[in-house]
């Protein structure tokens, strides 16, 4: 049974791309993913997600905010405080992130067994 999209990433200039691309980074998965558990501060997302560095973090966050899935909310005050949370758009890619987590749930042991 043949699907109607109206998206096919497999062609080059499917808008879809872009999308693909920007979330296909694996940094933007994982802000993403710690973002869909509420608002983080920046130093709430470096503890949360090991191993990113604080310059690809924030590059990271600005390319997501730019592309209008986290908001960057500034308090305005002093010390500055300063936190991220998806938009609307953004939360609109929860299920898909519940999706992958229950598939990495089902699999880990393949992924587990699979070469470095």
């Amino acid at each position: 049974m043949t699907v109607n999209r109206k998206t096919n990433p497999c062609f080059k200039e499917c808008p879809s791309r872009r999308f693909i691309e920007l979330i296909g980074d694996k940094w933007a998965l994982l802000v993403l993913h710690a973002l869909a558990n509420g608002s983080r501060r920046n130093g709430e997302l470096m503890n949360e997600i090991q191993g990113i560095s604080q310059k690809m973090l924030t590059q990271t966050i600005r390319r997501l905010e730019i592309n209008g899935l986290v908001a960057r909310h500034d308090f305005k005050t002093i010390p500055p405080k300063v936190e991220y949370s998806l938009t609307e758009f953004g939360s609109s890619f929860k299920d898909v992130l519940n999706t992958l987590d229950d598939w990495l749930d089902l699999h880990i042991p393949e992924l587990v067994a699979l070469p470095a």
